[in-house]
């Protein structure tokens, strides 16, 4: 009779380490699968975060966008950008942005977003973008402009009739009627339905003796009509800036320097006194830098820096015969009825420069205490680039 025993305990063994390496195999497959889990949680956790950054590096740009279509609401010319901001207050998500300046209306922003862990960025995430004022109305004609070449306009213009020409337009040119012109380096919008921008509509008597700023009200400062070479009005550091109102003609021969708002009630004439330095009016913060009820007049040797908005409401004249008249308008220069006029057939020594500035023609006065209006050159922005960096 033959012993099992053996083969009986051999086979039971034998199960054994099946059942061993099996629940090893599984074990180990178990493992695996549940690394690569893991591994797919971080690689799907990081997606998201940097979606996230993404989104909110685009919202830098936004930011940026709105306080630059809005420099009423900055205390500088333009918004340069800011650290540490946040969409969601109290989170540990952030986003700088910086920005610089390229032109008349031109500007490069570089946001940078990320989250803040133990003092240290992750997932960071940088884009930049150039943005484009568009409309940036530099010159505003209210009839036809027939234009010659020592003009140069750096921005967009806007004729209500017809726009003709050799003027350097570097921007575009609207006009209610036809475009003639031929130095244009932007596109030509004619027979416009709608102007691009709205009028700035400064009435003087909204600074003939008093202007409110917020809910306090403030007085002129009255100058006599008369004629003024080689003076001062007014402190660069007012805080809200001064009015200056003169309520007949005014003639300013070279030499003055006016910090603040200069309202004319009646005609201002630019003349020059023994080649006397050039004329300057800087705007304040938010301010008009001038406004003329009548014509502006340029005589021989006339200069006149204006650095703001300037709205006039009959014609820009160069008299006849006037030679090494200079005008360079850094802001804007609205003329509701007329445009500049006297170019043709003058001096090749006289010259127009018009610089489109929005974040330095844009306003917000008080007609009436408590009630501001705002007003801006640029009737809109977009951006011409966007790029990951």
């Amino acid at each position: 009779m033959k012993d099992r025993r053996n083969k009986t305990g051999t086979r039971k063994g034998a199960a054994l380490l099946v059942v061993l390496f099996v629940v090893m195999t599984v074990t180990i497959l178990s493992l695996g699968f549940l690394s690569q889990s893991d591994v797919e949680l971080s690689c799907g956790e990081n997606m998201i975060l940097r979606t996230k950054m993404d989104y909110l590096a685009e919202s830098g740009l936004e930011h940026a966008k709105g306080l630059i279509l809005n420099p009423q609401d900055i205390d500088g010319e333009y918004w340069t950008g800011a650290t540490r901001q946040q969409l969601v207050g109290g989170s540990d998500e952030y986003y700088d942005v910086n920005v610089v300046k390229l032109g008349w209306c031109n500007y490069q922003i570089t946001c940078e977003a990320y989250r803040e862990k133990n003092g240290e960025k992750i997932g960071s995430s940088r884009i930049r973008g150039e943005l484009r004022l568009d409309p940036g109305i530099g010159f505003w004609a209210g009839e036809t402009w027939v234009s010659e070449l020592q003009a140069i306009v750096n921005g967009d213009v806007y004729c209500v009739q017809d726009l003709k020409g050799q003027a350097d337009i570097n921007g575009d040119a609207f006009a209610g009627r036809n475009i003639t012109a031929t130095n244009i380096e932007g596109r030509k919008s004619a027979l416009a339905a709608q102007t691009p921008v709205s009028w700035p509509g400064l009435n003087i008597s909204n600074f003939s003796s008093n202007y409110y700023a917020g809910t306090m009200s403030y007085p002129v400062q009255v100058i006599s009509p008369g004629t003024y070479t080689n003076r001062t009005f007014g402190s660069a550091l007012s805080e809200p800036p001064e009015v200056f109102y003169c309520g007949g003609n005014l003639e300013l021969k070279g030499g003055v320097t006016i910090n603040g708002m200069l309202v004319v009630d009646h005609n201002l004439t630019i003349s020059d006194s023994n080649g006397a330095t050039a004329n300057v009016i800087t705007a304040g913060k938010n301010f008009p830098a001038l406004l003329v009820g009548g014509e502006a007049t340029m005589n021989n040797g006339g200069k006149l820096e204006v650095k703001g908005l300037a709205q006039i409401y009959q014609r820009m004249y160069i008299n006849t015969g006037a030679a090494n008249v200079n005008i360079n308008i850094t802001g804007g220069l609205f003329i509701n009825i007329g445009n500049i006029d006297g170019l043709n057939g003058s001096s090749p020594t006289n010259s127009v420069t018009i610089t489109a500035a929005p974040s330095l023609a844009s306003i917000e006065i008080w007609p009436a205490p408590g009630n501001p209006v705002r007003w801006t050159p640029a009737g809109g922005a977009f951006f011409r680039s966007i790029k990951r960096i």
